[in-house]
């Protein structure tokens, strides 16, 4: 059965998928607080298969892997993923709902941004799926924008589209986390860098399963 709003998203990014990846496919050189988080997560999962989850055009998969990580992306996007494996053929990708990972026995689980176009309210579920993927001590590694406000979009890139950004409260993030399951390890709090992204607060949480 098609699911309306995630056929909303893949409208969405299927005109932008080819500016996302041009505009935002380096950002990752400029972020070294994303980085250092990044680089400790791998540290953590060592040897373990890693997926990064709404990968978009695959350039913190890619940043995954050149830090030796076993890692595959998936996103609902083809559009986007169509971008990723050009950007990087050697990786593995697929087409996947967030919610209905084919995975199992995960060493960790990444989500820069992918719980974007879901309510608060929607992430105990999403957490719970993603904890019975993991393998005992699997570690889950979040990043979003902090707040309470849906910032919709009609233009990105310079081309037309319509989609919604839902910014969430960290505590609230972390009481979802909790009630799924995961132990909070880590959580790193910071402004946004100026003139690099949007103007948002974000929020990194580590947890444990």
């Amino acid at each position: 059965m098609s699911d309306p709003r995630a056929d909303a998203v893949r409208a969405g990014y299927a005109p932008i998928a080819r500016g996302y990846r041009e505009q935002l496919g380096g950002e990752l050189a400029g972020k070294p607080l994303d980085r250092a988080f990044l680089d400790a997560f791998v540290e953590r999962t060592a040897g373990k298969l890693i997926v990064d989850v709404g990968c978009g055009p695959g350039h913190v998969t890619q940043y995954l892997a050149s830090r030796g990580a076993t890692v595959e992306g998936a996103d609902l996007s083809p559009a986007m993923l169509t971008e990723a494996q050009a950007s990087f053929p050697a990786l593995a990708f697929r087409v996947a709902d967030m919610f209905e990972l084919p995975y199992i026995d995960l060493g960790g689980i990444v989500a820069f941004y992918a719980i974007v176009h879901l309510q608060t309210a929607e992430l105990t579920a999403l957490f719970r799926a993603w904890h019975r993927l993991l393998a005992p001590g699997g570690l889950c590694a979040i990043a979003f924008h902090a707040g309470f406000e849906t910032v919709h979009i009609d233009e990105m890139f310079g081309a037309a589209t319509s989609l919604d950004f839902m910014f969430h409260p960290p505590d609230a993030v972390q009481l979802a986390l909790a009630d799924a399951g995961f132990t909070l390890e880590a959580r790193l709090d910071r402004a946004p860098y100026p003139g690099a992204e949007h103007p948002s607060q974000r929020t990194y949480l580590l947890a444990r399963r």
